[in-house]
């Protein structure tokens, strides 16, 4: 029998040869195991961004409201009134396809400490999710136990879930997507930052007790493929505790109100070897850690198992010894553990001590600056096409109408969002459901729109106009609220980058996005990179997931989706270029997905969303709906469904096709004049009356409590359930 030779340490950590190669050039010796794994964590594409990083530098970054760019736990925004606001979304797709419930609490815990590091009260949840055909036992599980675990988070932490989007596609079937985006609130005066300072200052751990949950969990599971034994991987998922979250935002929201921090840098990737690496790094100092003082859940755990733990709850806070004593009782007031567990130097290394053996020692230029950068390949995959479909005619608009507003694509997303919590902190202005959700800045009368977007099988079909698309959308519904977009927050969801079509779908995606950005005056803030999403070699879409937050001066002039009264006119708003190409009615109707996506008018897009928000300003729009999945006579539909009323559209033109630059409005007759007038050159098509208690658009006529019931039950119907 042959003897099977175990693989060296570093190729089991995922280091490649040549990257064990670097660490021994930037070290001038050889690595030890601890040193070795904190190495794996900092350089793996989760915590690197190896791949994506040399990337990310195309998207335009600074505007008149940034207060923080990326580089810190989150971006902030000012948004007038001496108030600001953070926002930042990420992903936990890895951890919830090995175990749902926890790997999308925790992912909802991980992107609140985001945001409260940076001295903000979290004031709201959205969530971003994909999974594959709801026919499959296996995905209704996921499904059903992802939104569970949201649900379980944001309700018990005592943060509004307001908003999101659900798809499914089979590309999800073996990588659901978890992207998770929180805004928060905080004095545009009192930015935190993560930058350790003052050599004798104390590193201070505090929140819960560290165990071995998580290890080499988020950060080597979002760094590589999943195969047949995803399962075996089930204890590296973080375990929530909601109840010591909130506990911990409570506490460290009055520890910096009392100025008692230096920085505050939250725990979650790669755990202490990050964050303390992080801290480092951005203050040019070093730092001395002793792992025998971090209190531990587990008795008997190795020091290099104390040092990238993923135990969930946690914060490491830079801390000026004369003010320890108070950090201390605050902790003990909020029932926090806290604990000293090392000091800032001035030697440039991160050095961790256990029961006083040096166990690694490293430079901390080594962890961040000796990363390696990779340009990714690019190879343009030849299934894509460089012409969009012959047009074709379409089946009946009757059977097209009650197709789409029956499918898991189109209908209500009301199964996922009654189970969240949307109105507790009593700021939710408009609820979920419509375009994007508003969120009041209480105690001022300024107001947020907030959206959460992304159309994978979109941009399959054409990676820099899906890019493009992504942002046109995200920002268009935050447009409908009457919001100013204001900026960008982003996830980008991708499968392995070692791949040359992955990698020119990254690069062409990230592209369309930045051109987007800069036509429509949106920095981006912040956001995350999540790749090897990928199942034997087999991706998941290309799929970036946009995050936009818009200003509204005055809360009241928020405005929905719904259409309000009978005889409002119905006029369609804009006129971007629209196909089938890639479009819910192919993939319902035609049951696939093909063609080429329409190049979004950029300018057309920004006339639009100031044609809304002048429209909003001046009280006269009655309702406003961007046209999205399922085209004009779909957005037609949804507004009379919400509004409960009916609506007699005859003059649609196009009705299921997709694109960019439109939007459904509805004005009261004797507004419609000044409508046109502020129009200003901005295409205004009148489509059609509010009224009766039919939808009859395009040809089609559907009864609207019929259309009602079927746009409510399709994901419940797809789940064998009651839509209640």
């Amino acid at each position: 029998m042959t003897a099977v030779t175990p693989q060296p340490l570093h190729r089991a950590l995922g280091l490649t040869d040549g990257e064990h190669e670097r660490i021994h050039e930037l070290l001038e010796r050889e690595a030890n195991d601890f040193e070795l794994a904190v190495f794996s964590l900092l350089w793996s594409e989760h915590c690197g961004y190896k791949h994506s990083r040399p990337l990310l530098g195309r998207f335009p970054t600074s505007g008149e409201r940034v207060l923080q760019g990326p580089g810190e736990n989150a971006g902030v925004i000012d948004v007038g009134d001496g108030l600001a606001v953070a926002l930042k979304v990420e992903s936990h797709n890895h951890p919830s396809a090995v175990e749902p419930f926890q790997g999308a609490a925790t992912g909802v815990g991980g992107i609140l400490r985001d945001i409260f590091a940076m001295g903000a009260r979290p004031i709201a949840i959205l969530d971003s999710l994909r999974f594959g055909d709801l026919g499959s036992e296996h995905q209704r599980h996921l499904f059903s136990r992802v939104v569970e675990g949201i649900g379980h988070y944001g309700n018990c932490v005592g943060v509004a879930t307001v908003g999101g989007e659900v798809e499914f596609d089979p590309a999800y079937e073996h990588n659901c997507l978890v992207n998770a985006m929180c805004v928060g609130l905080l004095p545009a005066d009192r930015l935190t930052s993560a930058r350790a300072v003052g050599p004798g200052n104390l590193v201070v751990l505090y929140g819960s007790r560290t165990g071995r949950d998580g290890i080499g969990g988020a950060s080597v599971l979002a760094s590589q493929g999943f195969g047949e034994d995803s399962a075996a991987k089930r204890p590296s998922v973080q375990i929530g505790d909601p109840f010591t979250g909130k506990k911990l935002v409570e506490c460290t929201l009055e520890l910096l109100d009392r100025g008692l921090l230096e920085a505050l840098q939250d725990l979650g990737a790669a755990g202490l070897a990050s964050s303390t690496a992080e801290m480092a790094s951005s203050g040019a100092v070093g730092i001395d850690v002793d792992l025998s003082r971090v209190p531990l859940r587990e008795p008997g755990m190795e020091p290099f198992e104390i040092m990238i733990s993923e135990s969930q709850e946690r914060m490491a806070a830079v801390v000026a010894p004369r003010r320890w004593a108070e950090v201390e009782e605050t902790c003990r007031r909020w029932e926090v553990d806290a604990t000293a567990i090392g000091e800032i130097t001035a030697s440039g290394h991160l050095r961790a001590f256990h029961e006083g053996e040096l166990v690694g020692d490293i430079p901390v230029s080594a962890l961040t600056d000796g990363c390696p950068r990779y340009e990714v390949e690019r190879t343009r995959p030849a299934r894509l096409r460089d012409d969009p479909l012959p047009e074709k005619t379409g089946s009946d608009p009757n059977f097209s109408l009650r197709a789409l507003l029956g499918s898991v694509e189109i209908g209500s997303r009301r199964w996922v969002f009654r189970q969240y919590d949307h109105l507790v902190g009593s700021g939710t202005v408009v609820r979920p459901g419509g375009d994007a959700a508003v969120v009041r800045l209480t105690p001022s009368d300024r107001a947020v729109a907030i959206s959460l977007d992304g159309n994978g099988r979109r941009t399959s079909l054409d990676p820099r106009r899906g890019g493009m698309s992504a942002v046109c959308e995200a920002a268009r519904n935050v447009a409908c609220t009457g919001a100013r977009p204001a900026a960008v927050t982003n996830c980008l969801n991708f499968g392995n980058p070692e791949t040359s079509d992955v990698g020119y779908a990254l690069a062409e995606a990230i592209e369309g996005m930045a051109l987007a950005c800069e036509a429509l005056g949106l920095p981006v803030v912040s956001g995350n990179v999540s790749l090897y999403n990928e199942h034997h070699g087999r991706p998941i879409h290309p799929t970036p997931v946009v995050g936009v937050v818009g200003v509204l001066d005055d809360a009241s002039l928020a405005v929905g989706a719904a259409f309000r009264e009978e005889e409002d006119v119905v006029l369609v708003a804009g006129d971007g270029p629209a196909a089938l190409d890639g479009s819910a009615y192919q993939r319902v109707v035609d049951g696939k997905t093909e063609g080429r996506i329409p190049e979004p008018d950029l300018a057309a897009e920004r006339r639009l969303h100031e044609f809304l928000a002048a429209a909003a300003e001046r009280r006269l729009l009655r309702s406003a709906h961007d046209v999205s999945d399922g085209g004009v006579a779909v957005a037609v539909a949804e507004s009379a469904i919400l509004g409960a009323v009916g609506v007699e559209a005859p003059e649609l033109t196009d009705p299921f096709a997709e694109g960019d630059g439109r939007a459904v409005v509805s004005v009261r007759p004797g507004d419609l004049a000044e409508l046109e007038q502020l129009a200003n050159g901005l295409r205004l098509r009148q489509v059609g009356t509010v009224g009766g208690d039919r939808i009859s658009a395009a040809g089609a006529s559907i009864g609207l409590a019929d259309a009602t019931e079927l746009y409510e039950n399709a994901i419940p119907n797809a789940l064998g359930e009651d839509a209640g």
